[in-house]
Parts: structure tokens; sequence; C-alpha cells
């Protein structure tokens, strides 16, 4: 009789499947939520449009507004699809078409939803995804796969299971995930800002490096990590201690889909909710580093985390730190809900795929 396998790590897939099942569910998530922010981005944009004479107007967040934008030449978006965030560069207008166009009025999200679907087709309420799939994708990618191993490295090496590995592998995946992709993202936002060309934005790199170091390549990282990583350790942590719950509610052997994704809303919510401040700042953040980008010469200098913090707190109160409340929450908890049961859903039928192929093998 053969010899029983040990098992493998993250229940017998590879690293490949793991990027696979969480490359589809990035892709579902984008799908599932691209309209929410086409829409709430074309509700906000006919607030400050462009003006025909002198293009200005206050920078634009997906997920909040930003008070204090100087009129200038161009927008920012912040474009948020519920996993991750992405700047999105407008130069008067050029390349912008698609979250401009303006079939009336919008009084309210249905309205938006209808008069868009009716006078442009249903496809433009996906105009935003191409440019949040570019980084969307690899980055929940790289994101989920380095959880998965670095929670499973770190089970092996403790002997036991401990509530905390989750908390501590779901802060050093993001941090991993935010290192890597945020050069990759800092040469997005010059190439939609510059409408650079391959070998321009390569002399452009080299005289950034030159003057600033390769540190300056990572403008921005902070803010991003801020907010980030404190959002991955309590969510992993509430969703492991969730999922776990409801389980033995259910008297469940291992986690259905429903329950991944009951268990995914859940945690999501409650790491929205306790992260909002740091989302706040972190949205602004961006938008400057926007601007700085459209406008390198006049652009004022961005100020710290902990200035921009107390700034918002003084103008709009402590009120200020949680604007934007239900956005956030209605695009993350379903965003949050999607991804990790898709992705539950594609580890276990690979763990199922290969364990037929080892029964054949035999």
């Amino acid at each position: 009789m053969a010899e029983k396998l040990p098992p493998s790590p993250c229940g017998g897939i590879t690293p490949l499947q793991q990027m696979l099942a969480s490359g589809t569910g990035a892709i579902l998530t984008s799908l599932f939520v691209t309209p929410l922010d086409v829409v709430k981005i074309r509700l906000q944009a006919q607030r400050t449009p462009f003006s025909k004479g002198n293009p200005a107007g206050g920078a634009v967040g997906g997920c909040s507004q930003s008070p204090w934008g100087a009129a200038h030449r161009g927008k920012c978006f912040l474009y948020c699809n519920g996993l991750m965030d992405h700047l999105y560069v407008c130069q008067n207008g050029s390349g912008c078409t698609a979250w401009y166009k303006a079939p009336g009025r919008f009084t309210g999200t249905l309205d938006a939803f209808v008069k868009i679907t009716r006078n442009e087709g249903i496809r433009s309420l996906w105009s935003g995804l191409p440019p949040t799939l570019v980084m969307a994708v690899p980055a929940t990618v790289i994101y989920f796969t380095t959880y998965d191993q670095l929670r499973d490295y770190l089970h092996t090496r403790m002997g036991s299971w401990n509530h905390y590995i989750p908390l501590l592998a779901g802060a050093l995946a993001r941090l991993g995930a935010v290192t890597v992709i945020s050069p990759l993202e800092l040469i997005r936002t010059k190439m939609q800002s510059q409408q650079l060309s391959y070998r321009e934005l390569r002399v452009c790199i080299q005289s950034a490096v030159a003057q600033d170091g390769w540190l300056s390549l990572w403008r921005g990282w902070g803010p991003t990590v801020l907010r980030d990583v404190p959002f991955s350790a309590l969510y992993w942590f509430n969703y492991e201690l969730v999922r776990t719950w409801l389980c033995r509610q259910a008297w469940l052997d291992g986690a259905t889909f429903m329950v991944s994704f009951a268990s995914g809303a859940i945690s999501g919510t409650v790491a929205a909710v306790l992260t909002l401040p740091f989302d706040v700042v972190k949205t602004q953040r961006q938008i400057e580093l926007g601007d700085s980008e459209v406008h390198p010469v006049t652009a004022s200098k961005p100020s710290s985390t902990w200035l921009l913090m107390q700034r918002i707190r003084a103008e709009s109160g402590t009120r200020g730190l949680f604007a934007g409340f239900l956005p956030r929450v209605i695009k993350v908890a379903p965003a949050c809900a999607i991804m990790i049961s898709t992705y539950e859903f594609g580890k276990s039928f690979f763990q199922k795929l290969n364990q037929e192929q080892q029964l054949r093998g035999l």
C-alpha cells in the first residue's frame, strides 16, 4: 500500500494555482464594483467639471472628495474597486471622455445608473475597468498568494494554530504587495499625466533617480502602508475568526462558498470602519501626489500624515476623519465578500483537481 502523503501547504495546491484563483477573484470583483465607482465619479465630476476657458476644479477622488484641491488644469481621480486604490490622472480632459460624458444632470445614484445605461449603453458602466485591472490584478495576486504562503509558514514554524498568525501574515503580505506595486503605480501615474512614450518615461525615471535617489520611486508609499497594512491585519484576523465560528454554528468541517462570502463581508466591514480615518488621509495624499504629477512646478509640497490629519480635524472636525463612511462600507463589504469567496472556491477547485490527479497516478 502506498504511504500516505503529508499534507502540503495551502491545502495541496501550488503557488501558481493560488495565483490563478486570486487573479480570477480580482477580475470578478472589479467587474462587479466598477459600475459603482464609475457612477460615483460621474456624480462628482458634474459638481466640479472642466471649464472651457480655464479648465479647473477641485481634485476629485473616487472614494472621497478633496476639499483642498486647488484650481488646476486636469483632474486626479482615486479609483477604488474595494480592494485596491489607483490614481487616475486626466490632463485637460484628454483620455477622460468616459468619465465626463454628461447626458443631462444626475439627481442621484439610481438616476445616474438609468441615464448612463439609456443614453450611453450598459457597457459605459465599465468604462473605468481597464485602468484598474492593470494594477488590481497583479497587486491582488501578490497579496493573496503571499498571505497564504506566510500563514502556512508561520503555522508550520509555531507548531500549533495561533489566532494572531492571520494578523501577522496579513500585515506582512500587504506590506510586501504595496512595496512591490508602489513604483509601478508611480510610473503609471507619470505616463497618464504627461503622455510619455516608453523611451521618454525611461529618461524621466533616470532623471528622477539621479536627482532624488531610488527612494523617489516609492513616493506615496507611506500613506498607503498606513491604511492598507492595518486594514489587512484586521481583515484576516476577523475573517479567520468569523469563518471558524460560522462553521461551528453550522456543524461544517470546512467553509462553504456562502460561509466564505459572509465572513469576507463581515470582516471587510469591520476593518473598513476601524481604518476609515487612515483612508481619508490616504485619499488626500494620493490626490496631492497626482497634482504634483500634473503640475510638478506649482504643486505644493505634500504635508506629513500627522499634519494632514490635524488640518482635516481643524477644518471639518472629528467627523471629517470619518468622511465617506457609507460609500466605503458599501464598496468594501461586497468587494471583500466576492474576492475571498471566489478565491476560496478556486482553491477548493484546484485542491480537488490535484487529488484526482494523484489518485489516477497511484
